[in-house]
Protein backbone atom coordinates (compact mmCIF):
# COMPACT_ATOMS: atom_id res chain seq x y z
CA UNK A 1 0.00 0.00 0.00
CA UNK A 2 0.85 3.41 -0.94
CA UNK A 3 1.26 6.54 2.03
CA UNK A 4 0.54 9.54 -0.14
CA UNK A 5 1.50 13.07 1.39
CA UNK A 6 -1.21 14.51 3.61
CA UNK A 7 -2.10 18.05 4.17
CA UNK A 8 0.29 19.46 7.43
CA UNK A 9 -2.50 20.59 10.28
CA UNK A 10 -2.60 23.99 10.87
CA UNK A 11 -2.91 23.81 14.97
CA UNK A 12 0.52 22.40 15.94
CA UNK A 13 1.06 22.74 19.60
CA UNK A 14 3.89 20.82 19.72
CA UNK A 15 5.86 21.48 16.85
CA UNK A 16 9.79 19.63 16.45
CA UNK A 17 11.95 18.63 13.53
CA UNK A 18 12.02 20.63 10.38
CA UNK A 19 12.89 24.58 11.33
CA UNK A 20 12.89 23.95 14.91
CA UNK A 21 15.80 24.18 17.21
CA UNK A 22 16.44 21.51 20.21
CA UNK A 23 14.43 23.42 23.35
CA UNK A 24 12.30 22.12 26.00
CA UNK A 25 8.90 23.09 26.18
CA UNK A 26 6.27 23.04 29.10
CA UNK A 27 3.86 20.53 28.79
CA UNK A 28 0.47 22.22 27.78
CA UNK A 29 -1.81 18.89 28.34
CA UNK A 30 -3.15 17.37 31.33
CA UNK A 31 -1.47 13.28 32.28
CA UNK A 32 -4.47 12.52 34.14
CA UNK A 33 -7.45 13.64 32.74
CA UNK A 34 -10.38 12.18 34.87
CA UNK A 35 -11.54 13.06 37.77
CA UNK A 36 -11.19 11.37 41.33
CA UNK A 37 -13.38 8.80 41.72
CA UNK A 38 -14.08 6.01 44.12
CA UNK A 39 -14.94 3.77 41.65
CA UNK A 40 -11.38 4.54 39.90
CA UNK A 41 -9.34 1.44 39.12
CA UNK A 42 -6.08 2.86 40.46
CA UNK A 43 -6.06 4.36 44.10
CA UNK A 44 -5.55 7.56 44.61
CA UNK A 45 -1.70 6.95 45.74
CA UNK A 46 -0.59 5.63 42.33
CA UNK A 47 -2.96 8.28 40.33
CA UNK A 48 -0.71 10.99 41.95
CA UNK A 49 2.36 8.71 41.23
CA UNK A 50 1.59 8.29 37.86
CA UNK A 51 0.53 11.79 37.89
CA UNK A 52 4.04 12.96 39.59
CA UNK A 53 6.74 10.76 37.76
CA UNK A 54 4.97 9.57 34.61
CA UNK A 55 4.97 5.61 35.39
CA UNK A 56 3.65 2.83 37.42
CA UNK A 57 4.99 -0.91 38.29
CA UNK A 58 2.16 -2.86 39.21
CA UNK A 59 3.07 -6.86 40.05
CA UNK A 60 -0.05 -8.20 41.12
CA UNK A 61 -2.28 -7.91 38.07
CA UNK A 62 -2.11 -11.74 36.40
CA UNK A 63 -1.38 -15.10 37.59
CA UNK A 64 1.30 -17.03 36.71
CA UNK A 65 -0.62 -19.12 34.85
CA UNK A 66 -2.24 -16.50 32.40
CA UNK A 67 2.03 -15.61 32.37
CA UNK A 68 3.24 -19.02 31.14
CA UNK A 69 0.46 -18.77 28.13
CA UNK A 70 1.68 -15.59 27.25
CA UNK A 71 5.23 -16.63 27.30
CA UNK A 72 4.37 -19.88 25.31
CA UNK A 73 2.35 -17.70 22.95
CA UNK A 74 5.15 -15.27 22.42
CA UNK A 75 7.85 -17.82 21.92
CA UNK A 76 5.56 -19.61 19.12
CA UNK A 77 5.60 -16.33 17.49
CA UNK A 78 9.01 -16.19 17.65
CA UNK A 79 9.66 -19.56 16.25
CA UNK A 80 7.64 -19.06 13.49
CA UNK A 81 10.07 -18.41 10.26
CA UNK A 82 7.45 -16.52 7.58
CA UNK A 83 7.37 -14.13 10.90
CA UNK A 84 10.81 -13.53 10.08
CA UNK A 85 9.84 -12.05 6.65
CA UNK A 86 6.42 -10.20 7.60
CA UNK A 87 6.78 -6.62 6.82
CA UNK A 88 5.23 -6.52 10.83
CA UNK A 89 8.83 -7.51 12.11
CA UNK A 90 12.10 -6.00 12.72
CA UNK A 91 14.94 -7.63 12.93
CA UNK A 92 17.95 -6.69 14.76
CA UNK A 93 20.98 -4.97 12.77
CA UNK A 94 23.71 -7.43 11.74
CA UNK A 95 22.68 -11.03 13.96
CA UNK A 96 19.23 -10.69 12.30
CA UNK A 97 17.20 -11.49 15.57
CA UNK A 98 13.90 -10.86 15.30
CA UNK A 99 13.41 -7.48 17.41
CA UNK A 100 10.11 -6.30 17.29
CA UNK A 101 6.65 -7.92 15.91
CA UNK A 102 3.71 -5.37 14.87
CA UNK A 103 -0.04 -4.93 15.18
CA UNK A 104 -0.08 -7.94 17.48
CA UNK A 105 -3.24 -7.36 18.92
CA UNK A 106 -5.14 -7.54 15.15
CA UNK A 107 -2.84 -11.25 13.96
CA UNK A 108 -3.29 -12.94 17.77
CA UNK A 109 -6.26 -14.05 19.33
CA UNK A 110 -4.65 -14.18 22.85
CA UNK A 111 -3.12 -10.84 22.48
CA UNK A 112 -6.20 -9.24 21.13
CA UNK A 113 -8.09 -10.75 24.04
CA UNK A 114 -5.39 -9.19 26.48
CA UNK A 115 -6.06 -5.70 24.79
CA UNK A 116 -9.46 -5.42 25.65
CA UNK A 117 -9.43 -7.34 29.31
CA UNK A 118 -10.24 -4.41 31.97
CA UNK A 119 -7.26 -4.89 33.90
CA UNK A 120 -5.85 -3.00 31.28
CA UNK A 121 -8.52 -1.30 29.56
CA UNK A 122 -9.80 0.51 32.05
CA UNK A 123 -7.02 1.95 33.77
CA UNK A 124 -6.69 3.57 30.09
CA UNK A 125 -10.24 4.36 30.02
CA UNK A 126 -9.89 6.17 33.46
CA UNK A 127 -6.79 7.79 32.95
CA UNK A 128 -7.48 9.28 29.73
CA UNK A 129 -11.03 10.00 30.54
CA UNK A 130 -12.75 8.79 27.27
CA UNK A 131 -13.12 5.09 25.31
CA UNK A 132 -9.28 4.56 23.82
CA UNK A 133 -8.34 1.95 21.17
CA UNK A 134 -4.91 0.69 20.46
CA UNK A 135 -2.46 3.23 18.14
CA UNK A 136 0.37 0.66 18.17
CA UNK A 137 0.83 -2.81 19.29
CA UNK A 138 3.93 -4.60 19.48
CA UNK A 139 6.10 -7.64 21.16
CA UNK A 140 9.52 -6.52 21.92
CA UNK A 141 12.47 -8.97 21.90
CA UNK A 142 15.91 -8.25 23.66
CA UNK A 143 17.89 -11.28 22.63
CA UNK A 144 20.65 -12.23 24.53
CA UNK A 145 24.19 -11.38 23.73
CA UNK A 146 23.39 -9.15 21.03
CA UNK A 147 20.19 -7.32 21.72
CA UNK A 148 20.46 -3.40 20.85
CA UNK A 149 19.85 -0.64 22.63
CA UNK A 150 16.80 1.13 22.14
CA UNK A 151 18.02 5.35 22.39
CA UNK A 152 16.52 7.92 24.77
CA UNK A 153 13.57 9.44 22.96
CA UNK A 154 9.63 10.27 23.86
CA UNK A 155 7.09 8.42 22.05
CA UNK A 156 5.10 11.26 21.77
CA UNK A 157 7.49 13.15 19.74
CA UNK A 158 7.43 10.63 16.95
CA UNK A 159 3.58 9.82 17.23
CA UNK A 160 3.22 13.77 16.99
CA UNK A 161 5.11 14.56 13.96
CA UNK A 162 5.06 11.09 11.71
CA UNK A 163 1.35 9.67 12.60
CA UNK A 164 -0.26 13.29 13.21
CA UNK A 165 -1.64 12.46 17.64
CA UNK A 166 -2.59 15.79 18.26
CA UNK A 167 -2.49 16.02 21.62
CA UNK A 168 -0.70 13.90 24.94
CA UNK A 169 -3.72 11.82 25.54
CA UNK A 170 -2.05 8.46 25.05
CA UNK A 171 -0.66 5.43 27.69
CA UNK A 172 1.55 2.77 26.58
CA UNK A 173 1.27 -0.52 28.68
CA UNK A 174 4.77 -3.22 28.97
CA UNK A 175 3.98 -6.73 30.15
CA UNK A 176 7.56 -8.19 31.37
CA UNK A 177 6.93 -12.13 29.88
CA UNK A 178 10.97 -12.41 31.14
CA UNK A 179 12.99 -11.60 33.75
CA UNK A 180 13.67 -7.72 33.86
CA UNK A 181 17.12 -7.19 35.53
CA UNK A 182 19.50 -4.84 36.05
CA UNK A 183 22.40 -6.53 33.42
CA UNK A 184 19.73 -7.28 30.63
CA UNK A 185 18.95 -3.90 29.14
CA UNK A 186 15.60 -2.80 30.78
CA UNK A 187 13.73 -0.20 30.74
CA UNK A 188 15.48 2.93 31.66
CA UNK A 189 13.23 6.36 32.61
CA UNK A 190 13.81 9.71 33.60
CA UNK A 191 10.79 10.49 36.08
CA UNK A 192 9.33 13.71 35.89
CA UNK A 193 10.34 14.24 32.24
CA UNK A 194 6.52 13.80 30.86
CA UNK A 195 6.15 17.22 32.11
CA UNK A 196 8.33 18.33 29.16
CA UNK A 197 7.78 18.52 25.49
CA UNK A 198 11.33 18.11 24.04
CA UNK A 199 11.56 19.64 20.52
CA UNK A 200 14.04 17.92 18.64
CA UNK A 201 16.34 18.85 15.38
CA UNK A 202 16.46 17.59 11.65
CA UNK A 203 14.44 16.65 9.12
CA UNK A 204 12.57 13.40 8.61
CA UNK A 205 14.12 11.19 5.64
CA UNK A 206 11.59 9.60 3.66
CA UNK A 207 10.45 6.03 4.88
CA UNK A 208 12.57 7.22 7.94
CA UNK A 209 10.47 4.28 9.99
CA UNK A 210 12.30 1.58 7.76
CA UNK A 211 15.75 2.52 9.45
CA UNK A 212 14.31 3.95 12.69
CA UNK A 213 12.49 0.90 14.50
CA UNK A 214 16.38 -0.28 14.04
CA UNK A 215 18.40 2.82 15.25
CA UNK A 216 16.74 6.29 15.76
CA UNK A 217 18.51 8.72 14.42
CA UNK A 218 15.71 11.46 13.87
CA UNK A 219 13.25 12.68 16.89
CA UNK A 220 15.90 12.13 19.68
CA UNK A 221 16.45 14.80 22.26
CA UNK A 222 19.89 16.83 22.43
CA UNK A 223 22.71 15.82 25.09
CA UNK A 224 22.13 19.33 26.43
CA UNK A 225 17.82 18.34 26.94
CA UNK A 226 19.17 15.26 28.30
CA UNK A 227 21.06 16.61 31.12
CA UNK A 228 18.35 18.97 31.84
CA UNK A 229 15.69 16.05 32.48
CA UNK A 230 18.33 13.87 34.32
CA UNK A 231 19.32 17.07 36.52
CA UNK A 232 15.73 17.10 37.73
CA UNK A 233 14.81 13.59 37.20
CA UNK A 234 17.32 10.96 37.88
CA UNK A 235 17.25 7.69 35.82
CA UNK A 236 15.75 5.15 36.96
CA UNK A 237 15.70 0.90 35.84
CA UNK A 238 12.32 -0.14 36.22
CA UNK A 239 13.17 -4.10 36.70
CA UNK A 240 10.55 -6.59 37.79
CA UNK A 241 9.34 -10.33 37.64
CA UNK A 242 7.62 -11.58 34.31
CA UNK A 243 4.03 -10.54 34.43
CA UNK A 244 5.03 -6.68 35.56
CA UNK A 245 3.07 -4.59 34.42
CA UNK A 246 5.02 -0.98 33.68
CA UNK A 247 2.38 2.00 32.46
CA UNK A 248 3.99 5.28 31.32
CA UNK A 249 2.65 8.08 30.05
CA UNK A 250 3.26 8.46 26.49
CA UNK A 251 5.28 11.87 26.56
CA UNK A 252 7.79 9.99 29.27
CA UNK A 253 11.48 10.03 27.86
CA UNK A 254 13.14 6.53 27.81
CA UNK A 255 15.11 4.46 26.62
CA UNK A 256 17.32 0.97 27.21
CA UNK A 257 20.85 -0.56 27.01
CA UNK A 258 21.89 -3.29 24.70
CA UNK A 259 22.10 -6.80 26.11
CA UNK A 260 25.26 -8.34 26.21
CA UNK A 261 24.24 -10.82 28.95
CA UNK A 262 23.10 -14.19 28.03
CA UNK A 263 19.22 -13.97 29.38
CA UNK A 264 16.85 -12.59 26.51
CA UNK A 265 14.06 -9.88 27.26
CA UNK A 266 10.90 -9.75 26.08
CA UNK A 267 8.09 -6.92 26.69
CA UNK A 268 4.50 -6.92 24.96
CA UNK A 269 3.69 -3.13 24.40
CA UNK A 270 0.28 -1.97 24.04
CA UNK A 271 -0.13 1.77 23.06
CA UNK A 272 -4.25 3.14 24.30
CA UNK A 273 -4.93 6.56 22.61
CA UNK A 274 -8.26 8.01 23.33
CA UNK A 275 -10.69 8.21 20.95
CA UNK A 276 -10.84 12.18 20.89
CA UNK A 277 -7.42 12.25 20.23
CA UNK A 278 -7.37 10.09 17.00
CA UNK A 279 -4.96 10.76 14.32
CA UNK A 280 -4.78 13.19 11.75
CA UNK A 281 -2.62 14.07 9.21
CA UNK A 282 1.36 13.80 10.27
CA UNK A 283 2.58 17.10 11.78
CA UNK A 284 5.90 16.78 10.22
CA UNK A 285 7.06 17.00 6.25
CA UNK A 286 6.42 12.96 5.64
CA UNK A 287 3.34 10.54 4.47
CA UNK A 288 2.24 8.90 7.40
CA UNK A 289 3.53 5.60 8.51
CA UNK A 290 2.00 2.28 7.59
CA UNK A 291 -1.08 1.44 9.58
CA UNK A 292 0.75 -1.55 11.27
CA UNK A 293 2.71 1.62 13.35
CA UNK A 294 0.14 3.77 13.82
CA UNK A 295 -4.11 2.97 13.48
CA UNK A 296 -5.41 4.93 11.04
CA UNK A 297 -7.64 3.77 8.90
CA UNK A 298 -9.28 0.47 11.49
CA UNK A 299 -9.77 3.07 14.17
CA UNK A 300 -12.06 0.30 17.20
CA UNK A 301 -12.71 1.60 20.02
CA UNK A 302 -12.05 -1.35 22.56
CA UNK A 303 -15.86 -2.43 24.14
CA UNK A 304 -15.71 -2.85 27.51
CA UNK A 305 -15.35 -6.17 28.57
CA UNK A 306 -15.12 -8.89 31.22
CA UNK A 307 -12.56 -9.88 33.09
CA UNK A 308 -11.68 -13.08 31.79
CA UNK A 309 -8.83 -15.60 32.07
CA UNK A 310 -6.05 -16.12 29.33
CA UNK A 311 -6.23 -19.50 30.49
CA UNK A 312 -9.31 -20.49 28.28
CA UNK A 313 -8.10 -18.86 25.16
Amino acid sequence: MQHLPSAQPADDSYPSRGQCRSALRPRIDPVVYAAPSANAPLDSDRVERYRREGYLVMDDLFSATEVESLQAELQRLRSDPHLHESPLSITEPGSGALRSLFQVHRCNPLLRRLAADPRLADIARYLLDDEVYIHQSRVNYKPGFRGREFYWHSDFETWHVEDGMPRMRALSVSLTLTENVEQNGPLLVIPGSHRHFVQCEGDTPAEHYKKSLQQQEYGVPSDACLEQLVAEGGIRSVTGKPGSLILFDCNLMHGSNGNITPYPRSNLFLVYNALCNRVVAPFGTQPARPEYLSSRAQIEPLAAAPRFSLESV
